[in-house]
């Protein structure tokens, strides 16, 4: 006798049960995590550790002696800075009057009185010069003293000799010679002031 299937799809049985079977599982899972996914989070916190620099102060503390110079030896500085400024304006009014000269400025009578009155002034400048001096206990300063008064005598000698050089026959050679020697002995006495107040104020 031949069997009869009453359900010609028996698959459509077995598909419902397979989708409630997954909807099951997939339900129980989602709770099971839900529930245990109370999970314990901690802050790690990172110490931050600063180092501070230090500076260490190394300042050098330097001590600077100061001498005082006596009382004459100051005085006597200070004239003989006076008499550096009065030698170069001696020398400046040279050098004007000269010039004028070879420029054809001035008269040949009007530069012989310029020209001797060079050597009057000159000649108050070696008294100037020579009175009162430095100290007697200073002997450096006294030395250095000397050599003031023998380039003062030459700048008056010189003087002396532009006149001679102005009257002269000749074509201004003598004059010129005068002058060069002048205006040599004039720096060598400005240059010896210099020299000797910086040796002074640095002892």
């Amino acid at each position: 006798m031949e069997t009869f299937n009453q359900d010609p799809k028996p698959g459509r049985l077995v598909l419902p049960l397979v989708l409630i079977g997954m909807i099951a599982t997939t339900y129980t899972f989602v709770n099971r995590v839900a529930t245990n996914n109370d999970l314990d989070v901690s802050v790690v916190e990172e110490e931050v550790v600063t180092e501070e620099e230090t500076t260490e102060d190394t300042t050098t503390t330097s001590s600077t002696t100061t001498t005082t110079l006596p009382d004459e030896v100051v005085t006597y500085l200070e004239e003989i800075q006076a008499e550096k400024v009065q030698s170069d304006e001696l020398g400046q009014t040279v050098l004007e009057a000269n010039e004028k000269w070879d420029d054809e400025l001035s008269t040949y009578q009007e530069a012989k009185d310029e020209f001797a009155n060079f050597i009057e002034d000159a000649e108050q400048f070696v008294e100037t010069v020579s009175e009162p001096g430095p100290p007697d206990t200073f002997a450096n300063l006294v030395t250095s003293h000397d050599e003031l008064k023998v380039l003062a005598n030459l700048i008056y000698e010189d003087t002396k000799e532009l006149l001679e050089g102005l009257t002269s026959s000749d074509t201004g050679e003598r004059r010129a010679a005068a002058l060069d020697s002048f205006n040599k002995n004039l720096a060598l006495f400005q240059q010896k002031i210099e020299e000797t107040i910086a040796s002074a104020t640095s002892s």
